[in-house]
């Protein structure tokens, strides 16, 4: 298989991933701060080194700030439904995932908050200064996605940071697709909430992400349970990471990721990152040349993540798909992404796009191949 679906989920990781989840799951994998023998010391201070790890990572304020979560979209559950107040106004975009746009959906038709949604521009970037001309005097949230996981356009996080805090409101970041992948700040851009999954550009498992909570958002507990440290409370302890981890968490999960992290420390974000950008402008090269598609999105790399999206006039999305994973064994994602907004924008709902991803391990020759698998299924050769 080539795999060209990495905006989903990034394959294969890295030897050292496989590695060390299993020697954790043969040696140490106990149940954190429930016990305190030996093996349960080692959990809890796999956990606790993974904290500072991501906090200096991303230029966080404070390790303890970082709650494990099942995903990105556990971690976007978690801070909405934490932050958010009867009565709140929440300005987003029509770039956002479903993670994104569900949560929120769901409180504004329950009348329990108003909802903005602002949109991106013919390239897919959003304007900050229409996030400004959207505040309103009850606007207690800005949600916005730091890139598209349709058209990969990376979003101006900064300038929208900058105008959050000017206004003393929230902004929270769903890193989905540039955690691992784009250089990232949290104070550099004014980050109260910041939202990612572990296995995509950061290399780790699925059921892997965490949540940053700043010291500027006061969130109630997503989950309420055991945490090992505080069992007289009557409930859910107020002090970080427990307020939000009830339960036992996914220790081996963040083992994995932090063994992903290692690997892109290693590698740096940035040669990872023109890696990847290189292998796209490979594939927007080889089809800008053949007759019949249509790329999205902004040309120039430097706006991107690496993923490209187009169309084709011959075939539908799925089938061209389709015929890509049965006859040449390529996997590419296609369909509306979860992204349903920005596809209705694009127009190209409802059969979507076919998205292309590379990740750290693709190579030229599997660009090179797809390239002539299209060629062979639009009669092109």
């Amino acid at each position: 298989m080539i795999y060209l679906d990495n905006a989903a989920t990034s394959f294969p990781k890295p030897e050292s991933v496989y590695v060390a989840m299993d020697r954790f799951a043969r040696t140490s994998l106990a149940n954190p701060g429930r016990s305190g023998h030996k093996m349960a010391l080692e959990s809890e201070h796999a956990l606790s080194d993974a904290r500072h790890r991501l906090n200096r990572f991303f230029n966080g304020r404070d390790a303890d700030r970082w709650a494990f979560t099942l995903n990105c979209t556990d971690a976007l559950n978690m801070a909405f439904k934490g932050v958010l107040n009867d009565g709140d106004h929440v300005i987003t975009t029509d770039l956002e995932h479903n993670s994104v746009s569900r949560p929120l959906v769901a409180l504004a038709q329950a009348n329990r908050i108003t909802l903005t949604r602002v949109p991106a521009d013919a390239g897919g970037t959003i304007d900050p200064e229409a996030v400004r001309a959207a505040i309103g005097p009850k606007t207690r949230l800005i949600a916005m996605t730091h890139a598209s996981n349709v058209l990969g356009t990376v979003q101006p996080i900064a300038d929208v940071g900058r105008i959050a805090r000017e206004h003393d409101l929230l902004f929270l970041v769903d890193a989905a697709q540039t955690a691992g992948a784009f250089p990232l700040d949290i104070q550099a851009a004014n980050i109260d909430l910041l939202a990612f999954p572990g296995h995509k550009s950061l290399l780790g498992p699925t059921g892997s992400g965490a949540l940053f909570v700043g010291p500027r958002a006061t969130l109630r507990p997503w989950r309420e349970g055991g945490t090992g440290g505080d069992s007289l409370t009557p409930t859910q302890p107020t002090d970080f990471p427990h307020h939000l981890e009830g339960g036992t968490p996914n220790v081996i999960g963040v083992v994995g990721l932090i063994a992903g992290l290692d690997f892109v420390e290693e590698k740096g974000v940035e040669a990872i990152h023109r890696h990847e950008q290189a292998l796209c402008e490979r594939l927007r090269a080889a089809l800008v040349e053949l007759p019949g598609f249509e790329l999205f999105g902004h040309a120039d790399p430097s706006r991107r993540v690496s993923a490209l999206s187009f169309r084709c006039e011959v075939l539908a999305a799925p089938e061209l798909a389709g015929l890509l994973d049965q006859s040449f064994n390529i996997a590419v994602r296609p369909g509306l992404h979860c992204a349903p907004y920005i596809h209705k924008a694009l127009g190209t709902a409802p059969d979507g796009l076919v998205r292309v991803s590379p990740g750290a391990f693709n190579t030229e020759a599997d660009i090179d191949h797809l390239v002539d698998a299209l060629k062979q299924i639009t009669g092109t050769v």
